[in-house]
């Protein structure tokens, strides 16, 4: 009977030891866990994004200086043009009439001077006849002066027939002018890119030059004129390296350079941008006036250099600042990341950074290795860290 309640008593401890055990297995605090990365080595680019538009770098807007139906257009869209050639023609019939009259005119000017010329003849021989009467005392003072004023009279008018003459000319050089522009001719060598008259079509110029073409003088040069926001403007300089894309060719990226980082402002809904031009070579013509870009300027690249990833950088455990300790208010945090030490527990190191990317940090200096296994968040689900040790300060749990 004694062997029998030993056997019992065991077999209950046996029981109520496993239920504990199990218990106990159950319910035991895991080890805290983060989720980590490594300090890399790789390239690290700092790039401003923005958007734009592509333009020809040089656009003439082709006009009209006089008023009248056209009667031909010469050229149509994509139609290549050479400087000097005729693009379209007004009717030139009002301003051949306008031609002809001052043609009258100028030539009825002209034969009012031999008119005045002949009558100053006259008047001069009558003058000296007169001199020689008065000489003799055959006529009176008076006569001679009035052949004087004559004379002097008919000099003057010569003078006056003389610029009516230059009037006329102007006038006749006018009406040719305005004759001459009813040929609409282009400034420039190019490509029409825009046209906005049709034969019959009346245009009028009474108050502004209408527009009637637009040509694109090199279509193999162009340039992306981007907007940046102010905060990124101030990393933009000439001659960085500027890439882009468009819509029309997916996965393909053209490349140039920043050539111009304008001064003025756009201001729209409270949103201040400025100009950024981004010069491109467009051999193939693949590039169209009016696409939109998607841009971004390189402003500084690091090849094969330590890397950690910006996460790192903002992650920071419980009871541990990311910032310096005894740092004033208005001084900045001092960069760090927590490095995993091989018994699982957490240390800061401080760091410099230089360039950043959307992933990457580069570290200037620091006492981190590349392959170091770095905290970046804390696991979902996981306990707090047990144990932090921040150099200088005291481990705490």
């Amino acid at each position: 009977m004694r062997l029998r309640y030993i056997i019992a008593a065991l077999a209950v401890i046996a029981v109520g030891a496993g239920t504990y055990l199990a218990w106990a297995r159950g319910h035991a605090e895991p080890e805290a866990s983060y989720v980590t990365d490594h300090v890399t080595r790789g390239p690290v680019t700092a790039v401003v994004t923005a958007t734009g538009t592509v333009n020809p770098v040089t656009t003439v807007q082709v006009g009209t200086y006089v008023s009248g139906p056209v009667i031909a257009v010469d050229v149509n869209f994509n139609s290549p043009v050479r400087k000097g050639q005729r693009v379209a023609k007004i009717d030139p019939a009002p301003f051949q009439v306008k031609v002809q009259s001052a043609e009258a005119n100028l030539a009825n000017a002209r034969a009012q001077v031999v008119k005045s010329q002949a009558d100053l003849a006259m008047k001069k021989l009558t003058l000296a006849r007169t001199g020689e009467l008065r000489q003799r005392d055959l006529i009176a003072q008076n006569d001679l002066d009035t052949a004087k004023s004559n004379y002097d009279q008919a000099v003057a008018q010569i003078a006056l027939d003389q610029a009516s003459v230059q009037q006329a000319q102007s006038s006749l050089d006018e009406a040719r002018i305005n004759l001459n522009y009813t040929d609409i001719m282009s400034p420039v060598d190019g490509v029409v890119v825009s046209r906005s008259i049709d034969v019959g079509q009346t245009v009028a110029a009474s108050f502004q030059t209408p527009t009637l073409f637009q040509i694109a003088q090199d279509l193999t040069k162009m340039q992306v004129d981007a907007s940046v926001s102010e905060s990124d403007i101030g990393a933009v300089r000439e001659g960085q390296r500027g890439v882009f894309s468009v819509d029309a060719f997916p996965g393909r990226e053209f490349s140039g350079a920043v050539t111009q980082v304008r001064n003025a402002p756009v201001t729209v809904q409270n949103v201040v941008t400025y100009d950024v031009v981004i010069a491109v070579d467009n051999p193939d013509l693949a590039l169209k006036p009016g696409m939109t870009a998607t841009v971004t300027v390189i402003n500084g690249e690091r090849d094969e250099v330590p890397r950690v990833p910006l996460r790192a950088l903002s992650f920071a455990p419980d009871g541990a600042k990311p910032a310096a300790a005894g740092r004033t208010p208005r001084a900045p945090a001092q960069p760090a990341v927590w490095r995993l030490t091989p018994i699982g527990t957490l240390e800061r190191v401080d760091i410099e950074t230089g360039l950043r990317d959307d992933q990457f940090a580069e570290v200037t200096s620091g006492a981190l290795q590349v392959g170091d296994e770095i905290a970046i968040a804390l696991r979902h689900g996981a306990p707090r860290p047990t144990s932090v040790r921040i150099p200088g300060q005291m481990r705490f749990r």
